[in-house]
């Protein structure tokens, strides 16, 4: 693993400064915290606000960008504002990651900076992500898979770099929690983000709320399922204030991605349009 640090550190050099995408994830703040040696004053990190992405991240975003004292810029990257975004068909993140990027590579090139990288781990490879398109196409570099760094090494190393980030959750946005061909409304976006807004008091480590129209459907990880058990009543309460009628544990638990689950080979194989002939 100390290898890989050098590799990162040796990428980062390729560049005299750079622009982040920084959610305030375990990922982005990891390679913030590293890209500050490097590029001093050079650097800086930029937070898109929207409905998929809940006020409580924005919160903690701004918090980490001060702590570790690198110029944070905030913009609005409104995703269901995009044609056909709402919809919610298997591209989806195509859309919402090339309109975000390139936003950010605008305000890069007007600023001076020479890079714009994101948190991509090597991990995120091996899933479905259409958004992995857009970044390329908009020359957004992932220094940190690139590196070869998963989410483990990245937590092991955010811990001795005493960042806050090192035990926190995996985080993707709120989109992320509907199955494919359900409307994205902002009423669910928000009912979605309060209901887990509220489990988080709870003290789960690792968790998801699948929004399925009215039911909601919960992932724990297998360590935390007799204790999402025992508080099954909060859980149905927590829920149905935030507007859902049915409630629901997921015996699978908590799974990165699970809801690419139902897509075929030739959904993940031509899942952008421009693409099909």
């Amino acid at each position: 693993m100390e290898e890989k640090l050098i590799i990162l550190q040796n990428r980062l050099k390729e560049y005299k400064s750079a622009v982040i995408a920084f959610s305030g994830g375990v990922d982005s703040t990891f390679l913030a915290r590293i890209a500050k040696d490097l590029y001093d004053g050079n650097l800086l990190l930029i937070t898109a606000t929207s409905s998929t992405y809940p006020f409580y991240e924005l919160d903690e975003a701004k918090s980490l960008a001060e702590l570790l004292g690198i110029r944070h810029k905030i913009i609005v990257s409104e995703e269901i504002d995009i044609p056909g975004y709402s919809d919610n068909p298997p591209d989806r993140c195509y859309y919402c990651k090339s309109e975000l990027f390139g936003k950010i590579k605008y305000i890069a090139s007007e600023e001076g900076y020479d890079a714009v990288f994101d948190g991509s781990n090597a991990d995120d490879l091996k899933d479905f992500r259409p958004g992995m398109k857009a970044k390329q196409e908009k020359g957004v570099i992932s220094p940190l898979a690139d590196s070869g760094f998963t989410k483990s090494e990245i937590r092991y190393f955010s811990e001795k770099y005493n960042l806050p980030t090192a035990s926190k959750q995996s985080y993707a946005c709120l989109a992320s929690r509907f199955p494919y061909g359900e409307k994205i409304t902002k009423i669910k976006l928000d009912r979605l983000a309060l209901a887990e807004f509220e489990l988080r008091s709870l003290g789960f480590s690792q968790f998801r709320i699948r929004s399925h129209e009215n039911l909601a459907r919960f992932e724990f990880i297998p360590s935390e399922m007799d204790k999402a058990w025992g508080l099954r009543d909060k859980l149905a309460e927590i829920c149905r204030r935030s507007g859902f009628t049915y409630i629901t544990i997921d015996l699978d638990g908590y799974r990165t991605g699970s809801m690419n689950e139902v897509l075929t080979e030739l959904d993940k194989l031509g899942y952008h349009k421009s693409d099909k002939k």
